[in-house]
């Protein structure tokens, strides 16, 4: 995928930039404990996590066995947010060799941005908190264009934002939705194996596979010259 000047670095960002589940979960458990449910052990929890808020609540009451309403459920999700946004980097944090990374990706000309199913304003407050907005030239969510994961249309808005070009474009992820929007908006993947996935990344058979971001820009400079 040569092109002439170094390939977008489009992310996402819980389970791939950040290690969020500390902070998603407690905020899940807050709210699950204000239904009188039980709290979701962090472990268990993780692969709830990149769907959205409200998707984390539907499948935290599956667990629990409990069905509520719409309204019950715009409820707690509110309730889950206004918790989160004041609780937002409590335990979260970059993960390791991740701005190592950015730095060396950043030296070679490369244009970074978030693409993320994370509402836009959370996802620039936690990256103001730890200090990573700098870094990207576009940081959209779930809400920026009115579209989600795996929509092709979101990756393509993303990088018009950013001002990179989508055939000189590489998404990094941690899940299915990440090489799902890679793959319609045909762009080449890098897939992290630390996230937050139900089915396991090498199952999804990215283009490239990474077990720490130390690895990220060999794998970059890999497809750049593919």
């Amino acid at each position: 995928m040569s092109t002439s000047s170094p390939p977008i670095i489009v992310f996402d960002l819980d389970g791939t930039l950040v290690e969020t589940a500390p902070d998603l979960i407690a905020a899940l458990n807050y709210v699950l404990d204000r239904e009188g449910l039980q709290p979701v052990p962090l472990a268990a929890a993780r692969n709830m996590i990149g769907a959205g808020a409200r998707k984390l609540i539907e499948r935290g009451l599956e667990v629990e066995g409990r069905a509520v309403t719409v309204a019950e459920l715009d409820r707690m999700t509110s309730d889950f947010v206004a918790y989160y946004a004041d609780h937002i980097a409590d335990g979260s944090h970059p993960f390791d060799g991740l701005e190592v990374a950015l730095d060396v990706l950043a030296s070679k000309g490369h244009r970074l941005a978030v693409c993320t199913n994370k509402l836009e304003w959370l996802s620039k407050l936690l990256l103001d908190r730890l200090e990573l907005t700098p870094r990207f030239a576009a940081i959209c969510g779930a809400d920026t264009f009115g579209v989600a994961k795996p929509d092709p249309a979101f990756l393509r808005e993303t990088v018009a934002r950013a001002g990179g070009r989508l055939p000189g474009a590489i998404m990094v992820g941690d899940a299915g939705t990440d090489v799902g929007v890679a793959r319609r908006a045909q762009v080449p993947v890098i897939g992290v194996d630390f996230g937050y996935t139900d089915v396991p990344m090498a199952e999804l058979k990215p283009d490239r596979l990474i077990s720490h971001m130390r690895d990220l820009p060999e794998a970059v400079a890999s497809l750049a010259a593919s």
